[in-house]
């Protein structure tokens, strides 16, 4: 390896000729396996009933693959984009997440099913919730990054807690209870990361466990939400309702055993005994086609994104892209889980997308560009193996 001159300071440098680290081919090939896999489950899920309605059976495949192939080109921009732009535009990103989230629950919007959640653009619906996800991921990071050096002080977590709650209030008012639950989970997580003690953290959980039975037990809940969580702990209240979708997703799931019954051969699935099969109950197609080889594999893909994502933040150029990195893992990571969890009766219903494979836009672009912001991190790491926090 040539020795090099340092043109600033006249130091010989051995790392001026070493390569640019590349890209992280393996995340995005397990990403581009997740959409394929999604649009085909898509397919499945919807084609006999469109059929039914004379419709195009490969209406909502086409638009998921409109979508997949805008992801990709999202990806792209985000590995193009030095993510350390971001940390200097965070307050504007803030601020007109913010603006964004008060339009939608103003007048102006109107509510489509008693909620305001989507804001309809003509052609496609756009879910700012989703797209805020990222925002916080960003603000937090330009938060805590600083702590490193001087350890997480009160006066710090409390700064990222007040950013966290005014978007989470807004969400909460739409009403969307799992974002909430994406931001609470993510915030911890990016807390433990950030540097504060455990003393801290159970200090935290204790007051989010508090605030929760408050808004609990003075009814600020919606008639629904308190249904899924009735029907989670007890589902004989409510055999027809939201109990009724799990137990056939649990069906549906075990109908499939090793093998699956094949792709587009589902009964359950063909026919919707489950609803939201396309979106928020995409597994019970993956489980009851596929089977538990197919689930398993889907699972292990995630798996596979997922340690990637935490490779990433531990080999980051600096702490904030190693924040935003276990950021954006943490907000995968919940989602996987709940959904899943959800489909197979372990976790109450929420309404959160499984990640790359449910049906909708919003959800898929916004964790195309996540991707591609973790790309960017990995691309500009540190050249010197085992080298990190340099810049």
């Amino acid at each position: 390896m040539a020795i090099l001159e340092s043109p600033n300071s006249g130091v010989p440098s051995i790392v001026a000729d070493r390569k640019r680290p590349g890209p992280d081919v393996v995340s995005f090939i397990v990403m581009a396996a997740l959409m394929t896999v999604g649009v085909l489950m898509i397919y499945a899920s919807t084609r006999e009933q469109l059929e039914l309605q004379n419709l195009d059976p490969g209406r909502l495949m086409q638009r998921q693959i409109i979508f997949a192939v805008v992801a990709v080109g999202v990806y792209v921009v985000g590995s193009l984009i030095d993510y350390r732009e971001f940390r200097n535009f965070a307050a504007w990103i803030y601020v007109g997440t913010l603006g964004t989230l008060v339009l939608l629950i103003s007048p102006l919007i109107p509510a489509q099913e008693n909620v305001k959640r989507w804001i309809d653009l003509g052609i496609f619906q756009v879910q700012p919730s989703e797209f805020a996800k990222i925002t916080m991921v960003i603000v937090l990071a330009t938060v805590l990054a600083p702590a490193r050096q001087e350890g997480m002080q009160w006066k710090r977590i409390a700064q990222a807690l007040f950013l966290v709650a005014i978007p989470s209030l807004l969400i909460f008012f739409q009403p969307d209870l799992g974002t909430m639950l994406v931001f609470t989970f993510m915030t911890f997580v990016m807390l433990f990361a950030g540097g504060a003690t455990w003393k801290q953290l159970l200090a935290l959980g204790a007051a989010a466990v508090g605030a929760g039975m408050v808004v609990f037990q003075r009814g600020m809940l919606k008639e629904y939400q308190l249904e899924r969580l009735t029907a989670f702990y007890d589902p004989d209240a409510d055999p027809l309702g939201i109990a009724y979708q799990q137990a056939q997703s649990v069906t549906a799931i075990g109908s499939g055993q090793l093998t699956g019954k094949g792709l587009f051969d589902g009964a359950l699935t063909n026919l919707r005994f489950v609803p939201e099969q396309e979106t928020d109950f995409i597994f019970t197609a993956v489980g009851e086609q596929l089977g538990f080889l197919g689930s398993a594999l889907v699972i292990a893909a995630f798996v596979i994104l997922l340690w990637r994502v935490f490779v990433i933040a531990a080999t980051a150029r600096d702490r904030f892209g190693s924040l935003m990195a276990v950021g954006i893992g943490s907000m995968i990571m919940f989602q996987v889980f709940v959904n899943i969890g959800m489909t197979m009766k372990i976790m109450p219903v929420t309404g959160l997308p499984l990640p790359f494979l449910s049906y909708g836009g919003s959800s898929l672009l916004t964790f195309a560009f996540a991707m591609g912001l973790l790309n960017s991190i990995w691309r500009r790491r540190s050249p010197v193996p085992g080298e990190t926090y340099i810049v």
